[in-house]
């Protein structure tokens, strides 16, 4: 029998295929196969006891559904639907989730225990003021540790996430070239390995984006800046750790040249996990950047809940930050919602409200339980593991910048592949029967079939090590010729290789009962 690194039979030898094995188990052991709960059937049924409706539907003006097209399913049936569909997920509580610019990190459940808390998991949006002074000196704490941590004298707490973030702190660029007479500025810089939301971000704006080369050891080419700022530059958007897992060496002269020529630093920060309490983007010249609370501080990622971005803010972009934000008053602490007094030159508002209260919870009890101390180790562990996997795999894989070490993200390409007919793709596949997400692929772009790993902080070396095996493994399999366990991965998953593209141009969205999907 076959094992696999996570150490989890796989099938009998030679039985792969059989039609018996397969029936046998209806699906791989005891992870059961499940259709749509559309599918189970129970239309004719409840799983609840509905007293008789004591009113007729006559002032609804034949506006009555005649059935709500409900499956019926009982508890145990419902749950158990649920459950069997979380099995087909991979998630960061199941084993390391290497996704490279993401921070996979775990979310300590202490920070779900206080995000639940009923004065914090109760609290409406328009509740008064006065009833919920609790959540807004949190707001406050949480404002004071960030700037605090960036070294940077405001904060807007509203956006929702990264690219809000981004559209918030440009918002203000904009706000701030306007109202000192230079609204001509009408081009934002962004290097070759940016994040894809910088540019489209700066589009989306209003302004022309142009690229700005990379050097050949993967950072920002200072000549091609230098010759690319001029009168008509807005502002310049770089991510440090840049996308490459790279530090850029050159970041304070990138600040100077861009002042010099009259326009704003914005500063990508979502690799911020990789030098939060060892580095203050403030003292680097940042005038903006924002902060995902969901990669730095631990709150749940995409679709594990709700984002969060609150964009820092140097002295000169402060009064153009939006509004609400709280501020101490005499009869405690309220919200300057209106463009008045430290508001007067505020661009707008970013969202209806004062943000996600469930994120800023968990993300202030990441900070205290961590302090001081504990955020800095962070930053080094991140760097000390991605290192490791660095160390680890470069005998078997091709690093893409080898010379000296990387920051929070170890980076290989594809030439280690050269020959054996497996691409990055195939490869990735792979990765998944041996119970692992696949890295970042493909990106960034500047580096060819790009494997980007980010193992962050909360991996053992005892996690690692088994991650760094199962890739050694699969790498000789690859180098062995052993094509076909590459072609046709993944082979345990629930679902076989699909064409991704078509699957994301024609989706299947929608269901009818009596129809297939449509």
């Amino acid at each position: 029998m076959t094992m696999q690194t996570v150490g989890r039979p796989t099938r009998p030898e030679g039985a792969a295929e059989s039609a018996g094995f397969q029936s046998l188990t209806g699906g791989r052991g005891l992870l059961q196969d499940e259709p749509l709960i559309f599918e189970l059937g129970g239309w004719t049924k409840s799983g609840v006891d509905l007293p008789p409706v004591s009113e007729d539907a006559s002032d609804l003006d034949g506006l009555t559904r005649a059935s709500v097209d409900l499956p019926g399913l009982s508890e145990p049936e419902t749950m158990r639907h649920y459950v069997r569909l979380s099995q087909k997920n991979h998630a960061i509580d199941l084993a390391l989730y290497p996704l490279g610019s993401c921070t996979m990190k775990h979310n300590p459940r202490l920070n779900e225990k206080a995000a639940r808390m009923a004065g914090f998991a109760d609290l409406h949006p328009l509740a008064p003021l006065a009833t919920a002074q609790g959540a807004l000196e949190l707001m406050d704490r949480l404002a004071h540790w960030l700037k605090t941590l960036t070294g940077m004298p405001a904060v807007a707490l509203t956006p929702k996430a990264g690219a809000h973030g981004e559209l918030c702190g440009l918002l203000c660029i904009k706000a701030a070239h306007e109202a000192a007479g230079q609204a001509h500025r009408r081009t934002v810089l962004v290097p070759t390995s940016a994040h894809g939301t910088n540019p489209a971000t700066a589009a989306f704006v209003g302004y022309n984006v142009t690229e700005i080369a990379q050097t050949p050891d993967g950072r920002v080419d200072l000549a091609d800046l230098a010759a690319k700022l001029g009168p008509d530059v807005a502002a310049i958007m770089v991510t440090n750790p840049n996308t490459c897992g790279l530090f850029e060496r050159d970041i304070i002269e990138i600040s100077k040249l861009t002042h010099a020529a009259g326009a704003y630093f914005y500063c990508d920060g979502a690799n911020f996990n990789a030098i939060v309490g060892r580095v203050r983007p403030g003292d680097l010249g940042v005038d903006a950047m924002h902060i995902n609370l969901h990669k730095t501080f631990s709150t749940p990622h995409g679709g594990g809940g709700p984002g969060a971005g609150p964009v820092v803010l140097s002295a000169a972009l402060a009064p153009f930050a939006p509004a609400p934000w709280v501020v101490h008053g005499p009869d405690g602490l309220t919200l300057l919602e209106e463009p008045a007094q430290d508001a007067t030159q505020a661009f707008g508002r970013m969202s209806a409200f004062q943000g996600q209260m469930g994120m800023f919870v968990r993300a202030y009890a990441y900070m205290r339980s961590h302090g001081a101390d504990g955020l800095r180790q962070v930053a080094e562990d991140a760097v000390l593991n991605a290192n490791y996997i660095k160390a680890r795999l470069s005998d078997v894989m091709s690093p893409a910048f080898p010379d000296g070490p990387c920051m929070h993200e170890a980076l290989f390409d594809d030439s280690w592949l050269e020959g054996t007919g497996v691409t990055t793709l195939d490869f990735a596949k792979a990765m998944i029967d041996e119970g692992f997400h696949p890295m970042t692929m493909y990106f960034p772009l500047v580096v060819h079939g790009a494997m980007l790993i980010e193992p962050t902080e909360t991996e053992s070396k005892r996690e690692l090590d088994r991650f760094c095996d199962a890739l050694r493994a699969l790498a000789a399999a690859a180098q062995a010729g052993d094509g076909e366990r590459f072609k046709d991965a993944p082979h345990l998953a629930p679902l076989r290789r699909l064409d991704e593209t078509l699957a994301a141009r024609k989706p299947k969205l929608s269901w009818k009962q009596g129809a297939a999907l449509a």
